[in-house]
């Protein structure tokens, strides 16, 4: 399979199921997709996202040697579907020390940012409550970002922040 030409063939969830369920737990397949993924292709990268959350999630131990590099491209102009999945997967995995503070600093700017989609501000949300597990100096921080917006945001956002909140 083609993995770039079937991403671009249609844009829905059951190709990227199909997608996924090619790719499996073969680390070759799943190579081509992560360099498909970080590219540069806007198109492509937003389809690829689907797919790589997809494959975390059913195969978690293939997405390990890629955080460093996902972490990173969120510092870059890259599609919110990349900035929603990557987000969505790195808050069930616990990272590494040398992963938290590129991921902190990272977190923090996307929850702060009036620009981010709910979607990404509220997994932001959940890596930064994560990281604060075992950096609980970050805690007063997280807290009062969260609060100071709650009076403006949306239900979806009011909701996991008040989960935070109480984790915190």
């Amino acid at each position: 399979m083609d993995i770039r030409k079937e991403l671009l063939k249609e844009h829905s969830k059951s190709n990227a199921n199909r997608i996924a369920r090619y790719i499996s737990n073969d680390p070759t397949r799943f190579d081509v997709l992560m360099k498909l993924f970080l590219s540069n292709e806007y198109r492509v990268t937003q389809r690829a996202a689907q797919v790589v959350s997809m494959c975390a999630e059913n195969h978690p131990g293939l997405i390990r040697p890629y955080l460093k590099q996902m972490i990173l491209n969120l510092r870059n102009d890259v599609h919110d579907a990349v900035k929603r999945n990557t987000l969505r997967i790195l808050q069930d995995i616990e990272l590494q020390e040398n992963l938290q503070g590129d991921m902190t600093d990272i977190g923090f700017q996307l929850l702060t940012s009036a620009r981010e989609p709910v979607a990404v501000k509220v997994f932001a949300m959940t890596v930064l409550a994560n990281i604060c597990k075992k950096e609980p100096d970050l805690k007063n921080e997280l807290q009062i970002i969260i609060e100071d917006q709650m009076p403006y945001a949306s239900a979806g956002f009011i909701s996991r922040g008040n989960k935070i909140l109480k984790r915190l």
